[in-house]
């Protein structure tokens, strides 16, 4: 079961798409933060989501906010999928131990192996302050998520 909103959110340390560890409680004080899990690299709806953030980047990561997409997928996948879709913000591989960040914020979805499509949103607190699940097939949408952000980060 997802994390309940006004709780903090729980910290974690994830190797980027380069091998470069990213720690969520380094942003405390500094960022507001846009954690967005997404079950699979390359995947058809994960891909569309993601190049749809890429196309609206400044809006996601600025002075005032910081993207974290979060996959079970492989660290080297990641990369691929970077260059390939040319992402340039932090792919987070939740490869191993597998789907430890995932489960801690209640998003890991053990039948298939991957994250669910979820988002929260981490005030400069590190407090939860909005959440979003939506089943795999379903993308999400991003101009809510924006929308509520701004409303964080104003």
């Amino acid at each position: 079961m997802p994390l309940e909103i006004g709780q903090p959110a729980p910290d974690f340390e994830l190797k980027d798409q380069f091998g470069q560890p990213v720690r969520l409680s380094s942003f405390r004080g500094e960022k507001a933060v846009v954690v967005m899990f997404y079950p699979f690299a390359f995947s058809g709806v994960c891909t569309g989501e993601l190049c749809e953030v890429r196309d609206n980047l400044p809006r996601f990561d600025s002075e005032d906010v910081v993207l974290l997409a979060v996959s079970c997928d492989m660290m080297f996948s990641l990369r691929a999928f970077a260059e390939k879709e040319k992402l340039e913000f932090p792919l987070l591989s939740d490869f191993w131990p597998h789907g430890a960040v995932s489960e801690a914020y209640g998003v890991f979805d053990a039948e298939r192996g991957c994250s669910t499509r979820s988002t929260f949103i981490v005030d400069l607190d590190g407090v939860l302050r909005w959440s979003v699940h939506n089943k795999l097939p379903e993308a999400r949408d991003l101009a809510e998520q924006l929308s509520v952000l701004e409303g964080i980060v104003a």
